[in-house]
């Protein structure tokens, strides 16, 4: 029997900003972590410190991708042809194409609630094609994608620009990230935030704003 959908959330005139990764969508599994590792054909430690280490000029649009898995390669000391960045690069951008259904759920009661909400999320502008086209896309009135706006969280230029598409105020903001310090980049410009570990502490915090 399919879980009964939560009463609708009204927090106009605030508008709830999203971060996609580990929010909406699921963290890559172990078995997704292991096929990357295993293409790449080096140990798990070094590589996911040289797959980090540039992973913010990627998610701003100052590094392409084969550059990027190239800074890898270089960092583990290895060679990768562009045959083998291309499968990288796929295997990657796959482990992170899963969804929460449970936080999901939670977008369409303040869909269903009218309040406004918009994604804002640290990526590269390759997954810009499935943050705007995916079946939970028109949930949001606006997509912003770090990688084709040259920012990145946490940033204030990034919440300013943000804010200021939506034509909102500071105080009108409220962004839901898994990084604390990105919610504290939001709260900084003068917006509020949660820190999201799941769909229910989510969902708890937005009922709490309800007037």
């Amino acid at each position: 029997m399919p879980p009964t959908a939560p009463a609708p959330i009204s927090l106009a005139p605030h508008v709830v900003v999203f971060d996609y990764g580990e929010v909406i969508s699921r963290e890559p599994t172990e078995a997704d972590r292991s096929a990357l590792v295993a293409r790449a054909g080096v140990d798990a430690e070094p590589f996911w410190t040289a797959y980090w280490a540039h992973r913010e000029p990627l998610d701003q649009g100052t590094l392409s991708i084969a550059d990027y898995w190239g800074a890898v390669a270089s960092d583990l000391g290895v060679e990768w042809d562009a045959v083998d960045v291309h499968e990288l690069w796929a295997l990657d951008h796959r482990g992170w194409l899963s969804v929460d259904p449970g936080t999901l759920r939670v977008l369409h009661a303040l869909a269903d609630g009218g309040t406004r909400m918009a994604l804002l999320s640290n990526a590269g502008a390759d997954f810009s094609g499935w943050l705007r086209s995916g079946s939970f896309a028109p949930l949001f009135e606006r997509v912003f994608v770090s990688g084709e706006l040259g920012l990145v969280k946490p940033n204030a230029d990034i919440y300013e620009h943000v804010i200021a598409e939506l034509g909102i105020t500071p105080a009108e903001l409220l962004f839901v990230d898994n990084k604390s310090e990105n919610v504290e980049g939001a709260r900084a410009v003068g917006g509020d935030g949660h820190v999201f570990t799941d769909a229910a502490g989510l969902e708890a915090w937005l009922r709490g704003l309800q007037a």
